[in-house]
């Protein structure tokens, strides 16, 4: 509990009231800043504080079905699918998406900026076994890493020294391949907002393979009677909102969006 606790990010009125509510949240999404654009407008357009306990996706989904949460955005559609078909969320809307980037170092020693898809530039990283600093946690991020070193016939248990798991969040992540010039694979968002790039770039992207798609999912209060799943459909109204899509396609940092709006309004 003290971890988990530990974790939470709080925006808004510390002190749980009727128009208070909590949404666990992936560390992509905290990292990108976007929560700082969206919750004060929401406070402003709702009158709702809301609560973020940044996680990985994993940990999300699990504190949605335990009932710790209203909420969760998480990007991970496999994983989604099966915590509503469980009867854990009542069900799952899209709101965004970015993409997934290769990063590293500068010199590329690997080349995988020439590479013509995902899985080739992993299966050049491997073939060097140039140094790869994997996030190995549950996160939606390394749920996709992994699914796509598996298209690569390529199995991470097998793999030697090089590829170093470090079981954090992104901005830890990145923060490690910055000190060994290392490949990493993160969200395009929490590569943009990064400030320690260091002698690191943005090597390879595009592949339709690394497209990244958020959805929010309120939980059910069928089975958890405590949670505030009017104030959850009411957060669910403004996400995929007019309003909201202009502030989402907004963000941009040196001119790059980081999330594009994509909900289907109702």
């Amino acid at each position: 509990m003290r971890g988990i606790l530990a974790a939470i990010v709080i925006f808004g009125a510390q002190v749980v009231s009727s128009d208070t509510m909590r949404i666990a949240v992936t560390t992509s999404f905290d990292n990108s800043g976007l929560a700082d654009v969206l919750l004060p407008v929401i406070k402003a357009d709702l009158d709702l504080d809301v609560q973020l306990l940044v996680v990985g996706t994993g940990q999300a989904l699990r504190l949605g079905a335990a009932g710790d949460v209203d909420a969760v955005l998480v990007h991970s559609k496999a994983a989604e699918e099966a915590f509503v078909a469980a009867g854990h969320g009542t069900h799952r809307r899209e709101i965004m998406y970015n993409d997934f980037v290769f990063i590293g170092g500068l010199a590329d020693h690997a080349d995988i900026a020439t590479a013509s898809s995902a899985t080739e530039a992993l299966q050049r990283i491997a073939g060097a076994e140039s140094l790869f600093v994997s996030r190995g946690d549950d996160s939606g991020t390394y749920k996709a890493e992994l699914r796509i070193w598996a298209a690569a016939d390529l199995d991470v248990d097998s793999f030697g020294p090089w590829y170093r798991s470090v079981g954090a969040g992104m901005g830890a992540a990145l923060n490690a391949a910055n000190g060994m010039e290392a490949y990493v694979f993160s969200d395009r968002a929490s590569w943009l907002n990064f400030g320690n790039k260091g002698g690191l770039a943005l090597l390879f992207s595009g592949d339709p393979m690394l497209f990244n798609q958020y959805a929010f999912l309120p939980v059910d209060p069928n089975k958890h009677t405590s949670v505030r799943h009017d104030l959850a459909l009411a957060l669910e109204g403004w996400l995929t909102s007019p309003r909201a899509a202009a502030l989402i396609n907004g963000y941009t940092i040196d001119g790059q969006n980081l999330f594009i709006f994509n909900a289907v309004p109702n």
